[in-house]
């Protein structure tokens, strides 16, 4: 409520109360209309009182559009007019195409249903026609399938075979590795043994020993020739490391994000290792221009001439010499010697860490003699301390005895024992065995000669099923896949026969 005064005389108020209702909804718009000259708006109002209500009767009315049912009349009709007429007097109607209907025979319930029965029987039989043509035809593409895919598995075990034939061969013909010379040792053990076998079956007295002493200088022959091949890969694996090395000096930072990304950053350190590769690899390439020799000669004596000291005074020395030899016109083969000593005096200032920080990290021997402590083991063999990583440690030892290069030495000198072969067997157990993912251990301390002791010794080199001798053929799993593999408990078999026991539920059935 809010009180409102009214004037009625010149000095005298009247106070009125008012009372307003607040609207409990929007008013609409109901027009209006502007002022040109001023702008203002005027809208226009509706009422604000509410109409009156009408008294209650006390009786429920009801509108007339209630009351009354809305009706609609249609007209229907046939869609065809259809009559029945005969002929009669004063009347023709043709019956040219009026249908004569005879009754035919009656038959009886069970007359029905025995056709029925019939009916259904020709139906079955052709079904079961259809049905069996198309299970045979199924029959015969399942075959077609089979026999193609088992042979496609042949072609491609033959494949697999060949190809591993191959690279034995090339292995032997090509020896690059420690494992290549191996083989070629094997081998020219197994062609001694049969040329002293057949000697010795063939010829007695002083024959017998001309034959041997033959046999013997020509072991040695091959023997020098297997020792060139040997020093020649050892020069190229030699600089395949380096360079392998210099690589791992030259290799940015790299760390995994978030998202999976590899991210890669350059540092001084790594982008040291990049420039000395790169003045490396140029002064170790042959038949080179002498201008641009030349130039490589002087970029890296003013790179190392930022270290004084005297592996750089004496690298700086022989720098200089080469370049005053090149402007005298000697032959290069004259400079062989000389271009060695100066890649090998720039190979140790790039080992150098106070040279080339990046290498700090990747050099075998510290540079704190003391972490070297407890940590290198005696050869009693070559009298050398190495290492723990260079003796090998098979599985029935209790001491660490010979390193790696005399167990090589001896192999080589003596058994001449190839482990090409368990070693791959060996690779595909280790294979199997992490697809477990069972956290199985003893497959990773089995050595190869102890690979070769279970093959020979215990199963014989042959399956223990079809006894195929074929060691690129035979596979080493478990006898009971639910335990980790170990020599006791596990059985040598070839690959089909090995898929076809993992599959087994039960071993006792």
């Amino acid at each position: 409520f809010f009180g409102t005064f009214l004037l009625t005389g010149s000095d005298s108020f009247q106070e009125i109360v008012v009372k307003v209702e607040r609207p409990t909804y929007k008013k609409p718009f109901l027009g209006g209309f502007r002022n040109v000259s001023t702008g203002v708006e005027f809208h226009n109002a509706g009422s604000q009182t509410k109409p009156k209500k009408r008294p209650d009767k006390g009786i429920q009315l009801f509108c007339r559009g209630t009351q009354t049912a809305v009706e609609k009349n249609a007209q229907q009709q046939t869609r065809n007019t259809t009559s029945t007429q005969m002929t009669k007097t004063g009347l023709y109607v043709s019956n040219m195409t009026d249908k004569l209907i005879t009754p035919g025979k009656y038959f009886t319930a069970e007359e029905y249903h025995k056709r029925r029965l019939e009916a259904v029987i020709v139906i079955q039989k052709y079904f079961r026609r259809w049905h069996a043509a198309y299970l045979v035809q199924n029959l015969k593409e399942q075959r077609r399938l089979r026999l193609a895919q088992e042979a496609q598995e042949e072609l491609q075990k033959k494949l697999e075979k060949e190809e591993k034939l191959i690279r034995e061969y090339e292995k032997k013909l090509n020896p690059k590795t420690r494992e290549d010379f191996e083989l070629l040792y094997h081998d020219l053990e197994l062609w001694m043994q049969e040329e002293t076998e057949r000697i010795n079956r063939t010829l007695t007295g002083g024959k017998r020993k001309a034959a041997l002493f033959a046999l013997l200088e020509e072991e040695t022959e091959l023997i020098a020739c297997i020792g060139m091949h040997k020093l020649n890969a050892n020069l190229e694996n030699q600089q395949k490391a380096i360079l392998h090395f210099l690589g791992k000096c030259a290799q940015p930072r790299r760390w995994k994000a978030f998202d999976g990304k590899i991210t890669e950053m350059d540092t001084p350190n790594s982008l040291r290792g990049k420039e000395l590769l790169e003045i490396y690899r140029s002064i170790n390439t042959k038949d080179i221009p002498k201008d641009e020799r030349i130039s490589v000669l002087l970029t890296l004596k003013w790179t190392v001439k930022e270290h004084e000291c005297k592996l750089t005074e004496e690298l700086v020395a022989l720098i200089d010499r080469e370049i005053d030899l090149l402007s005298r016109e000697v032959k290069e083969c004259n400079l062989e010697g000389l271009r060695k000593r100066i890649c090998t005096l720039f190979l140790q200032y790039i080992k150098t860490p106070e040279f080339n920080p990046q290498v700090a990290g990747l050099i075998k021997v510290p540079q704190d003699p003391l972490t070297l402590y407890k940590n290198v083991y005696f050869c009693h063999s070559c009298e050398k301390y190495l290492p723990p990583s260079e003796f090998p440690i098979p599985a029935s030892s209790y001491t660490i005895g010979r390193c790696r290069s005399c167990y090589q030495l001896d192999n080589e000198a003596r058994k001449r024992e190839s482990y090409f072969k368990y070693r791959l067997i060996l690779e595909d157990l280790r294979k199997s065995e992490v697809d477990y993912q069972d956290d199985s251990k003893i497959v990773f301390l089995v050595q190869l000669p102890d690979m070769q002791y279970l093959m020979e010794k215990i199963w014989n080199c042959q399956s223990a099923l079809s006894a195929c001798s074929d060691l690129y053929e035979l596979v080493m799993v478990r006898w009971d896949k639910q335990r980790e593999w170990s020599p006791w408990n596990t059985i040598l078999l070839t690959k089909e026969e090995a898929d076809a026991h993992l599959k087994l539920c039960n071993l006792q059935k």
